[in-house]
């Protein structure tokens, strides 16, 4: 297949889930990586959308970027360009639960409940592993511990064809630091590790190994 005949779909960023409208839960997640992968991606000639959360980073050259704030916006963003890529990288950080209630005006300070009913969130990579038909997905897990069980765990549950894991909570990998730490782990058992580095050389790196061979020919996909 033609490098510009590659239809690239990534997702950057954290999501938004409001109490009221001045007030919001969301996480460190800068979308440094989201970028750099649509920034090497689109070096290779792919034709990258990029779907970003509120992120205070350029849009990198070549790429079409669609700006979203809430978990939904990203949903649909996703959902309505999922049919017409090649291969989602969904390094977003979604949050997994919001508010129960979005008031439609600013609570005053006194009168703000101690404690907020939550609902959670639709897991939008599972949604779209689900519908699945020849696109490679790409996913990345951010945890604290069990790293790789967990991953594996992902990797299986939302039908996906490569997980990235990655150890948050300490100096130089995860949210907020320019360089990273990958364990890109495979549908088909493949164990990779990518090593240490910036975040900008990890991105060509994975690239290399996603789309080794595989863009030529059929992902895997299960039932």
């Amino acid at each position: 297949m033609e490098a510009s005949s590659i239809r690239c779909l990534i997702s950057a960023g954290p999501t938004r889930e409001y109490l009221d409208p001045v007030r919001f839960l969301s996480n460190p997640s800068t979308g440094r990586m989201g970028f750099a992968l649509a920034e090497a991606a689109a070096a290779r000639g792919w034709a990258v959308t990029l779907v970003a959360g509120p992120v205070a980073l350029p849009t990198p050259a070549g790429v079409d970027r669609i700006d979203v704030e809430t978990g939904d916006e990203m949903q649909r963003a996703l959902e309505a360009r999922f049919d017409d890529c090649h291969i989602l990288i969904m390094t977003a950080a979604v949050m997994d639960y919001r508010p129960r209630e979005r008031l439609a005006e600013k609570v005053k300070k006194g009168r703000l409940a101690m404690s907020i009913e939550m609902e959670p969130t639709v897991d939008i990579l599972a949604t779209l592993g689900a519908c699945k038909a020849q696109q490679i997905l790409v996913g990345f897990a951010a945890e604290t511990h069990n790293l790789e069980a967990y991953a594996r765990e992902k990797l299986e549950r939302k039908n996906l064809d490569w997980i990235a894991a990655n150890e948050v909570g300490r100096a130089g990998t995860g949210f907020a630091s320019p360089t990273n730490r990958l364990l890109l782990l495979g549908c088909r058992g493949q164990r990779i590790e990518l090593g240490e580095g910036l975040k900008t050389s990890l991105a060509v790196r994975l690239l290399n190994e996603v789309s080794a061979g595989r863009l030529d020919a059929s992902p895997v996909s299960r039932p």
